[in-house]
């Protein structure tokens, strides 16, 4: 075979190799798009562009990008509330042990005495600024 047909050969194959992990890398960025797309996420154009952007920063963002696409569910939201403190009401709705209760009430207690002490401080604070006007 001649030289030059085993040069030309060995161009196509770089060029394809090229062009092949060119694509690669694009479909691997878009990765959280189409996860956040999937899961009708209200982020979708952010996520999308900050793909983008990672792209050009050697996929720095990526893993974060990843994680924010995750984050999302379309039938729980952000996941931050487990689904038994929804049906119950939220946060209130948590059992709390008699320790706690006394503790709490010590608290505000302690909050109502500081602000009986502060009231007469911020009165005449508002009623100075309200002469300088």
């Amino acid at each position: 075979m001649d030289g030059r047909v085993l040069d030309f050969f060995a161009l196509g194959i770089l060029v394809t190799v090229a062009i092949v992990l060119l694509y690669a890398i694009i479909g691997i960025h878009d990765i959280p798009y189409e996860i956040s797309k999937k899961r009708n996420h209200p982020h979708q154009d952010a996520i999308h562009a900050a793909g983008w952007i990672s792209l050009f920063l050697m996929h720095a963002l990526w893993p974060f990008l990843w994680v924010w696409a995750m984050l999302y569910k379309p039938e729980r939201g952000w996941g931050m509330i487990s689904d038994d403190s929804k049906e119950k009401g939220g946060i209130q709705d948590i059992p709390l042990s008699d320790e706690s209760i006394q503790e709490l009430a010590a608290l505000k207690a302690r909050v109502a005495a500081l602000e009986q002490k502060l009231e007469p401080a911020i009165e005449q604070k508002t009623e100075s600024a309200a002469e300088e006007v």
